[in-house]
């Protein structure tokens, strides 16, 4: 299912987006969910990385669709922003951050139909992909799985170590978030991809271990350590990650 925002304070406008939403569900034979905001701070305070796709005004009274996608930006680079304008010149901007494309008013289905198409097409390759949201004290980040090294628990605080590039043979730049979340919601829900728990306050991205030498698994330069109790099964569960990666 697709999962689509609507930013916009005119109802007439709202109105005809929900119609052509309807009309090209029936045509592409698409789950699409719809929910509505009548102002760019009400989705920014509300935001948590849930939508695929936002249909946002430039022009609303309280924050403006401008703003509203910055501060979006900061928590999700991945969802598709298509701006809906009466003027080019705010429409242009719209490539700042990222915009996929802009819509002028007023909106006509064979248009609005084929910008979603692209969207749809830009979604496709961004689920190829996994994301965790990250409840930081400052925000909300969604991060790419495959991004993160490791995560260890210290007191009631989670610290997310994650790779800002892709790994070469230079250990590439590593961003921390330091984020109110626990062990044991996080571990569940990266399990399905490829993290182990290698400890009371670890959990590991097996596709990032380099080594594993006396109870130490290696992520580059940084050593994280395997309780007792786990040094045979994380044997294990490395062998066989390994083995099924080489399939």
């Amino acid at each position: 299912m697709l999962r689509l925002a609507i930013v916009e304070d005119e109802q007439s406008c709202i109105d005809q987006l929900k119609s052509y939403i309807d009309r090209y569900r029936r045509e592409k034979r698409t789950d699409i969910s719809v929910d509505i905001f009548f102002d760019g701070d009400e989705i920014v305070e509300q935001y948590a990385g849930q939508y695929d796709i936002i249909l946002m005004d430039i022009q609303m009274r309280f924050m403006d669709g401008m703003t509203a996608a910055e501060e979006i930006r900061k928590a999700d680079r991945n969802v598709v922003i298509i701006f809906i304008t009466n003027m080019y010149q705010y429409a242009v901007k719209g490539y700042q951050v990222d915009a996929l494309d802009y819509i002028v008013k007023p909106v006509e289905y064979y248009s609005f139909s084929q910008k979603l198409d692209r969207a749809v097409s830009r979604i496709a390759w961004n689920h190829s992909t996994s994301f965790i949201a990250v409840y930081t004290r400052g925000g909300i980040y969604k991060v790419d799985t495959s991004r993160i090294l490791y995560i260890e628990s210290e007191g009631h605080n989670l610290h997310f170590y994650i790779a800002e590039q892709e790994r070469t043979d230079q250990e590439p730049a590593v961003q921390e978030l330091i984020a109110r979340m626990k062990i044991g919601d996080v571990e569940r829900e990266l399990e399905p991809y490829g993290f182990y728990r290698c400890g009371k306050g670890f959990i590991v991205n097996l596709e990032k271990v380099d080594s594993y030498v006396d109870g130490v698994c290696f992520i580059g330069n940084h050593a994280i350590p395997v309780s007792r109790a786990k040094k045979k099964e994380f044997m294990n569960v490395m062998s066989a990650f390994m083995s099924k990666r080489l399939l």
